[in-house]
């Protein structure tokens, strides 16, 4: 079993290995869209003549594109630019069959910009929202990022996560040359920002349920330990460096503990670790490897992927009762299990026939759905909304990200303009 578990090691370490240089922010490249998706029209937004650094509309539509519910006209199909919505003529946007229209003027304030947004049902031939929201210039994309927001949630009655982030590692060189860095970015890959550099590999970033940490396993010390760093100040700590694997930190919902694979005390199981106290609680013991847990959104209850039937399979530990109980059935591999936001679905990477994909299962049910055609996917990490599934994956020689929406309609690739990207881990919400 210890040797299984130094085999998964040890190709995780070659992948990284094998990494080509990569930059730190990420494109989006929309591979797939829903064929369900709302008609939406967003307006160029109306501006005093200057050019503004940043196209407010443009990235609003684009936000609103890639999450699978709407497809935005394109700007050339549309006749008319109204800028508020007493210029709309209802009639003639209606005949270009859009169901919303999204309209609005930037203008030059005292400390910086001032946004004014109006969304409206057109068949309805209503206003549904209006706003004014402010912000400096280089504030422009989370200030449409946040529009993008309000406009999902009013229309889809489900929280917009535009404004939220993702944390992925990169690397440059091989070898003795090798360069890994962690970072940090909008979750449309923008504005990324170095949270780590080092020379040995970083692995599974985690996000605290606040957004202001990360925990992650990094080789700098030639082993692996699990760090928290906070993102915005640089501070961090060291919490294991046990001989053996210390590895795939998983934060509990409130914040207070640490969910982790350790080998310490001979085959990896799952530990909590109190992080004021340091204090830990062994939840698995027995010869199987037990790794890669994921808090429940009610703190009650664990995931975790056990070879203890043979292979990989997905389990859930009651900390109530100290009993495991086997989730995944279909399929002889199902690893890195992911609660959605509410509890009610399992979101995996499951070996299907082509290959290593994205799965959904039902943990009511227990029905399971693919939802990517990859051949390699891993690392999946769910959007605090759950709509969307973001995970690591492989073009031609290269790694990159992929998303995929919650019902498996909707897909988008996040390239880095070259080399290899891994490790993703999407934010929760940040205010």
């Amino acid at each position: 079993m210890k040797a299984l578990m130094t085999t998964w090691l040890a190709a995780a370490l070659l992948m990284f290995g094998a990494l080509a240089q990569a930059q730190s922010d990420l494109t989006i490249e929309i591979t797939r869209g829903s064929d369900q998706a709302t008609p939406i029209a967003v307006v160029p937004f109306a501006t005093d003549g200057e050019e503004l650094p940043e196209d407010v509309a443009q990235i609003i539509s684009e936000d609103l594109q890639r999450s699978g519910f709407f497809e935005p006209l394109p700007r050339e199909a549309m006749f008319d630019r109204p800028s508020s919505s007493d210029q709309v003529r209802y009639g003639q946007w209606s005949a270009l069959d859009v169901r919303y229209m999204v309209v609005g003027q930037v203008s030059r304030g005292a400390e910086g910009y001032r946004i004014r947004y109006e969304l409206m049902d057109v068949s309805g031939q209503r206003r549904l929202l209006g706003e004014n929201v402010t912000g400096r210039a280089n504030e422009l994309r989370a200030v449409a990022h946040f529009v993008s927001d309000q406009i999902f949630e009013a229309i889809t009655g489900i929280r917009g996560a535009f404004s939220t982030r993702i944390a992925y590692v990169t690397a440059q060189g091989t070898g003795d040359d090798a360069q890994f860095t962690l970072y940090v970015a909008d979750a449309d890959g923008h504005n990324s920002q170095q949270v780590l550099n080092s020379r040995e590999p970083i692995l599974s970033p985690a996000w605290s349920p606040d957004g202001r940490r990360l925990a992650y396993v990094s080789f700098e010390t030639e082993r692996p330990a699990i760090y928290v760093q906070d993102v915005n100040t640089g501070q961090r700590a060291r919490l294991t460096s046990f001989e053996g694997i210390n590895g795939a930190p998983a934060w509990s919902p409130d914040g207070r503990r640490l969910a982790m694979t350790l080998s310490k005390d001979g085959q990896p199981d799952i530990y909590v670790m109190d992080v004021g106290s340091r204090n830990l609680e062994r939840i698995t013991n027995n010869s199987s490897i037990d790794t890669e847990p994921d808090w429940a959104p009610d703190g009650r209850s664990l995931l975790f992927t056990s070879d203890r039937s043979g292979g990989p399979q997905i389990y859930r530990y009651s900390f109530s009762s100290g009993e495991a109980e086997r989730l995944t059935f279909t399929g002889n591999y199902n690893a890195r299990g992911r609660f959605s936001p509410d509890g009610k679905t399992l979101f995996m990477i499951h070996r299907g026939n082509s290959g290593f994909q994205v799965a959904r299962q039902d943990l009511d049910s227990g029905r399971l759905v693919g939802l990517t055609d990859t051949r390699l996917a891993e690392s999946p990490s769910v959007a605090p909304n759950g709509t969307m599934v973001i995970f690591a994956t492989q073009q031609g020689t290269s790694g990159e990200l992929g998303a995929v929406s919650a019902d498996g309609r909707a897909s988008y690739r996040l390239p880095s303009a070259q080399g290899d990207v891994r490790e993703p881990a999407w934010s929760p919400f940040l205010n």
